[in-house]
């Protein structure tokens, strides 16, 4: 960013906008303020940037949601991304990124097209813990290949049928899992500069006031509501990952 008022604006209202969106959804921050950071940031900036705000964004909605907090069902989620995220780096030394990113937004159209289509059918509840672990290893893949923390945890608590803040309740501490990782392997790395940590203060007050008002909104969606706005925002981060 070359320090114009014009980029601080824009930087400024990714910012509330994507922390808005994952005030209502719990997901998508990253794919939100991508949308216009990579327009005046460096790839590194905006990267390092989705994980240090989507850990506070995400870590904050852990702490709302903790009266619907089960380790029970959330352990398995966790412990399938601890191994998923390394594999996920792993492959990014022979797969192409786009080709990831492309294949993802893809198959993100087409399940949430049929989803939102489809008429309601009835939850999944076989697989037990053993198949949550599966989609949680996925999810880390996924997540240390693209930064996308939480898509396929989201997609699989919308499949088990959950109420809205038992759903959150997996795939927010989920994301934050993951964004540790990412923050620990960023940081070995050297990537915390202090043009990135200046970034981070402008830009806090921002991520606050978007985050508390989406927790506001979100506050007032019921199930139905909040599963076909998870829904249509999986459509539309679908088109941002193709386009």
């Amino acid at each position: 960013m070359d320090g114009s008022l014009l980029d601080l604006t824009l930087f400024l209202i990714a910012t509330f906008a994507g922390a808005l969106t994952s005030g209502v959804t719990g997901f998508a921050f990253g794919l939100v303020v991508s949308a216009l950071w990579l327009h005046i940031l460096t790839p590194l900036q905006t990267a390092t940037l989705v994980i240090a705000y989507g850990l506070i964004v995400a870590g904050y909605a852990v702490i709302r949601l903790r009266h619907a907090l089960k380790w029970g069902r959330l352990w398995p989620f966790v412990l399938g991304a601890a191994f998923g995220v390394p594999a996920g780096v792993a492959v990014l030394g022979w797969a192409d990124p786009a080709h990831v990113r492309s294949a993802t937004g893809a198959f993100l159209i087409v399940y949430s097209l049929y989803a939102l289509l489809r008429p309601t059918l009835k939850p999944v509840e076989h697989g037990g813990a053993a198949a949550d672990a599966g989609v949680g290893f996925l999810n880390g893949v996924l997540g240390g290949m693209t930064g996308l923390a939480g898509i396929l945890v989201t997609i699989w608590c919308t499949v088990r049928g959950w109420p809205k803040d038992e759903q959150r309740a997996v795939f927010q501490p989920v994301a934050v899992s993951i964004f540790i990782m990412s923050a620990a392997w960023l940081g070995a790395k050297g990537a915390l500069s202090g043009d990135i940590m200046k970034l981070f203060l402008i830009g806090l007050p921002a991520l606050a006031l978007g985050t508390w008002l989406g927790f506001k909104l979100y506050g007032r969606l019921d199930d139905a509501t909040f599963r076909k706005a998870v829904l249509v925002l999986l459509l539309i981060s679908g088109a941002a990952l193709i386009i």
